[in-house]
């Protein structure tokens, strides 16, 4: 595979376009989408079964630290990301991520794949509930955040996501407004992103029929090309949230997720 063929860059970069604003629009990471079309890429190149959806989760991962970026400067304009709640959630999603690497390494990637497929009817099926908190509810003490936060990059570090399937949900349980819970999803993007891909280059150093420009599980061109399209999208996502009621959307993109989960557990 040319890592200059015209085609690859095109289907690449057209990942890249929808990841970056729905990352900005949803507060999604886009590893819902780029996952499986990555891996989709990937597996008709003829990369092996096992390898394709670690490297389209390592991928996804360090894609989101740049999309992450973006967004989070398009929140924070807005007054939309709590850094408090950065602050407290972060240190538990840094053990998580790195952890959750290693476990993936060791999964077969079949098993993965059906991970991520639960994982995106998971967060279909948020989508569609659009539960409302009780008022009363507020975060956790720091120790039970901590572990909410090691839950959220564990998880996160095992599909390839943002962690905003997780931490948006458990946001506005605790009666934090949606799009402050977008924001901060956003910002805790990066953290999940950097210790996930270290751990993921770490795992998959001196596999064999790698592609080329691979870095242990994580492909350089997908990162790269990717990262540029996202980084143009994600302010337009997070510009078109803050002008529009988005709830019927998500009920729309649920559809979507439904049809990609089912997708990876017919492969």
């Amino acid at each position: 595979m040319s890592l200059l063929d015209p085609i690859l860059i095109l289907e690449l970069a057209t990942i890249g376009t929808c990841t970056g604003f729905l990352a900005g629009l949803l507060g999604i990471g886009g590893g819902m989408i780029m996952v499986p079309f990555l891996s989709i890429i990937l597996a008709h190149k003829g990369y092996p079964a096992d390898y394709t959806v670690k490297m389209a989760v390592a991928t996804s991962l360090a894609t989101i630290a740049f999309t992450s970026v973006s967004s989070v400067r398009a929140h924070n304009q807005r007054g939309a990301v709590l850094w408090p709640v950065v602050k407290v959630l972060a240190p538990g999603i840094l053990v998580g991520s790195l952890l959750g690497a290693q476990i993936a390494h060791a999964l077969p990637g079949k098993l993965l794949g059906i991970l991520f497929a639960i994982f995106v009817a998971f967060s279909a099926t948020q989508m569609f509930l659009n539960r409302r908190p009780e008022p009363s509810r507020t975060l956790p003490g720091p120790l039970a955040t901590f572990g909410v936060g090691n839950v959220i990059g564990l998880l996160s570090s095992l599909v390839g996501a943002g962690g905003a399937f997780v931490s948006v949900p458990f946001m506005t349980w605790c009666n934090i407004k949606i799009h402050d819970a977008v924001g901060t999803s956003a910002a805790l993007g990066f953290p999940i992103a950097l210790a996930g891909t270290i751990g993921y280059i770490y795992a998959g150093l001196g596999l064999p029929q790698m592609p080329p420009g691979s870095v242990g599980y994580l492909y350089l061109p997908g990162l790269f090309i990717i990262s540029a399209a996202s980084m143009v999208m994600a302010p337009v996502g997070a510009r078109t949230a803050h002008r529009m009621d988005i709830q019927p959307l998500k009920k729309v993109f649920a559809v979507v997720l439904y049809c990609l989960a089912a997708y990876f557990l017919l492969r």
